[in-house]
């Protein structure tokens, strides 16, 4: 279990690090903006799955983690373990962000982070977004993982998925679709990202719940 929940932790660290701070960096005018952002996050999702899939199952998402104890594939233990892992690594990213910008005088391009935020849509409108994003991306998941025969392309399938999903987010909400993504740079951040993190927790949470439904009822007999 030790070796898990360190895969989820480095996996967590290695997405938030790399996902925000291609945000932070990078901002809106390097290879597309929100494309490089995109891309971040979805190669960084590529490389971990080829390095603690088979240690952990690469999760690095607690929405994932809930799909995966609605399907079996965990216990609540695991579940609980895994989801701790997560946010510590998302906030040790978070921390080392935040040292960075202010050691280095470097502008942070988001001016809070990379966090999340509903300035543009509004609360209930933030909801729903990634309530959609989070079921589209934790559907592609559970789709691939549920065949055996799928296991060497997972990571790519994936990746890319939360490449697209980042795409069309990335404008809106700044695209959570993962709680521990969101809560380890809101609380460097604060303020409103603080403040309106419950929409990027909970939100994620509901997708994966009606991701699973969704996927049980198309799959039928075959889903776990």
């Amino acid at each position: 279990m030790t070796k898990k929940l360190t895969a989820e932790f480095i996996g967590t660290f290695v997405l938030v690090f790399m996902g925000c701070g291609s945000a932070i960096f990078l901002g809106a005018d390097y290879f597309g903006g929100h494309l490089a952002v995109a891309l971040a996050f979805g190669l960084s999702i590529v490389a971990m799955a080829y390095v603690i899939g088979n240690v952990s199952g690469c999760h690095i998402n607690p929405a994932v983690s809930l799909s995966m104890l609605l399907r079996k594939d965990i216990n609540v233990k695991e579940f609980c373990g895994y989801v701790i892992a997560q946010i510590i690594g998302a906030i040790a990213a978070g921390a080392l962000l935040f040292l960075i910008v202010g050691q280095t005088g470097l502008t942070d391009q988001t001016g809070g982070l990379g966090t999340n935020g509903i300035a543009n849509t509004g609360i209930a409108m933030g909801l729903v977004i990634e309530v959609v994003l989070t079921f589209i991306f934790v559907l592609v998941i559970l789709g691939v993982t549920s065949d055996s025969s799928k296991g060497s392309v997972a990571g790519i399938v994936i990746g890319l998925s939360l490449v697209f999903v980042h795409i069309v987010g990335i404008p809106l909400t700044g695209t959570s679709v993962n709680p521990a993504r969101s809560i380890g740079p809101a609380i460097f951040a604060g303020g409103a990202a603080l403040a309106d993190l419950w929409v990027f927790i909970v939100g994620p949470l509901m997708g994966s719940v009606l991701a699973f439904i969704v996927f049980k009822f198309l799959k039928g007999k075959a889903a776990k």
